[in-house]
């Protein structure tokens, strides 16, 4: 990008705290009921915000953490005959049943964009199934040190890079989650680089200040790990032992107002699971140039691809 994205001014922000203020008022009196529907907030602010994905698309090849397996993809193959539809070890194709079923051989948890429970490093931490519905739903901080990054890249993020954002945002909100930009984001077709020492971190004692200070949910970060002390990881060890999360992995935070935006968190609930296939998108004011709207991007009906989809090489449709 040319032009580093603006920050939602200050007025914006006020005004907008003042629209959503007036939206449960406005409802009742609408439905002449003390109880306030949220449809008025879609209406009002969600259905003209700019949304932007804040997660890597999953494929085989992609950076992986030390000791392992890469995970494969192709066409389900049918495990018993069903008659008139397909025989035991045929694949489920477009061609042989008129609908394409993927296969895929997960031989871990923690692949991708991802969010981390306590149980990753916790015996007695919160599993993936553990995590509230609660969380869906966040304020969204976004620090920006990739300037620092690219002079040094395995630059691990202050507590005073957090007292900046807060001189120029003010107090950041507790419950919040805050992801430290460092555009490290841009190297993940490099796997090998990607996951090499040294990268960006988050120092413990930030971690701290953020947890048993302001309070918020968690942090996340652009690498797959959250600092650079393996094999000790101490700010890993320290976050989940303490029952916290974080979400690692994080992609486009270079797209994102680092104040005023919102998060929503979605995973894959496996039950006991250790780590999350997760699904990070932002959500920025109307103003903010960069992302899309509900008018560009429905939903319904979905776009179509120009070819007809094949499984590639790696097993993946494109």
């Amino acid at each position: 990008m040319s032009e580093k994205p603006r920050t939602i001014s200050r007025r914006h922000m006020l005004c907008s705290a003042l629209t959503l203020a007036a939206v449960p008022a406005a409802l009742a009196a609408q439905t002449g009921s003390g109880a306030a529907s949220l449809w008025g907030f879609y209406e009002s602010m969600l259905k003209r915000a700019k949304y932007i994905d804040l997660t890597h698309a999953l494929a085989p090849g992609g950076p992986l953490g030390e000791g392992f397996k890469d995970f494969t993809v192709g066409a389900a193959v049918a495990g018993v005959s069903v008659p008139g539809l397909v025989r035991k070890g045929e694949p489920f194709t477009y061609a042989t049943v008129g609908a394409a079923i993927t296969a895929y051989d997960l031989p871990m948890d923690h692949i991708g964009t991802q969010y981390g429970p306590p149980a990753h490093m916790n015996d007695h931490g919160a599993t993936i199934s553990d995590i509230p519905p609660t969380v869906s739903l966040r304020p969204l901080v976004v620090i920006d040190c990739a300037a620092q990054v690219r002079a040094d890249p395995g630059y691990q993020a202050k507590v005073s890079d957090v007292e900046s954002w807060e001189r120029r945002h003010g107090r950041i909100p507790a419950g919040s989650v805050v992801m430290f930009r460092s555009d490290w984001y841009k190297q993940w077709h490099h796997p090998q680089r990607f996951t090499r020492q040294p990268f960006p971190g988050v120092e413990l004692a930030a971690l701290k200040f953020l947890h048993l200070k302001r309070h918020i949910l968690m942090h996340g970060h652009e690498p797959l790990d959250t600092d650079n002390t393996a094999p000790k990881f101490l700010g890993e060890s320290w976050l989940l032992k303490h029952n916290f999360a974080q979400a690692e992995g994080i992609a486009n935070l270079d797209q994102v107002p680092e104040s005023g935006a919102l998060i929503t968190i979605g995973f894959a609930k496996f039950a006991g699971g250790t780590g999350g296939f997760a699904r990070y998108v932002a959500i920025a004011p109307p103003q903010w140039p960069l992302g899309v709207t509900l008018a560009e991007e429905p939903g319904a009906p979905l776009p179509t691809h120009q070819h007809r989809l094949r499984r590639g090489p790696d097993g993946v449709l494109s």
